[in-house]
């Protein structure tokens, strides 16, 4: 049950103060778009919370087929760029396994393009890549996509702005309205320095546990490079989510 220091630090978060574990502002200048579409009242609370599921979309366990979390695999030809597997667990504040969720990722090609309408980088599209993928955690709270390491694109927040290279990721909980959204990035990336959406997050631990590790032992002989990153649902080691 939430207390009321949780309920008076969520309203602050909404209203733009940021949290003390290292969630950004919702209105963090730098990232401009921030300042336009973030909450200004309160939260309210939903009085028919079981009434507002049946607004969300619905999915069964036979929906999700090991094709959808191998996005190297969807179409008849193979994508262009770096394989890589992207495996580990969702958890709990006490690293207990987070069983049966529905994670879903999507991300930009190796070009550093989107297969959407409005993406107009001037980087080649992928016929054989659509960027998106699903699986559901298994009895130890593990997860493990195959995909293609995505590319740098430019993103006009500022003057040569650039994001680094990011896979989003969506955990659904145990219904829609729980549903949590972050990004991956891959370790060393150059641009860290110079991105705004992952400078929000003022905490550098915070912003490291966004960063996967290489691991080696992940890394399938001749065909692809592995990371491991694992999700963190609450408590002080939380992995920090977007608005």
């Amino acid at each position: 049950m939430l207390t009321q220091a949780d309920i008076d630090r969520e309203i602050a978060e909404w209203r733009g103060g940021g949290t003390a574990d290292g969630h950004p502002p919702r209105d963090y200048a730098p990232y401009r778009s921030s300042l336009l579409r973030h909450p200004k009242q309160p939260l309210v609370a939903v009085k028919d919370p079981d009434a507002a599921e049946l607004h969300g979309p619905v999915f069964g366990v036979t929906d999700v087929t090991a094709l959808d979390a191998d996005l190297t695999r969807q179409h008849h030809g193979e994508p262009l760029g770096e394989r890589i597997t992207v495996e580990g667990r969702v958890t709990d504040r006490q690293g207990r396994p987070v069983r049966g969720q529905l994670v879903e990722v999507w991300q930009a090609n190796a070009s550093g393009r989107y297969p959407h309408q409005r993406d107009d980088h001037p980087a080649p599209h992928d016929p054989n890549f659509s960027g998106v993928g699903r699986c559901l955690t298994s009895e130890d709270g593990s997860y493990k996509f195959t995909t293609i390491k995505p590319g740098a694109y430019p993103w006009r927040n500022h003057r040569n702005a650039w994001r680094p290279a990011h896979i989003h990721f969506s955990v659904f909980g145990t219904a829609f309205a729980q549903r949590l959204v972050t990004q991956m990035y891959f370790p060393g990336d150059p641009l860290f320095a110079f991105d705004p959406v992952l400078r929000s997050v003022t905490d550098e631990r915070a912003r490291q546990r966004l960063v996967a590790a290489y691991d080696h032992e992940l890394s399938v002989p001749e065909w692809s490079l592995g990371y491991r990153w694992d999700i963190v649902l609450d408590g002080p080691a939380a992995t920090w989510t977007e608005s």
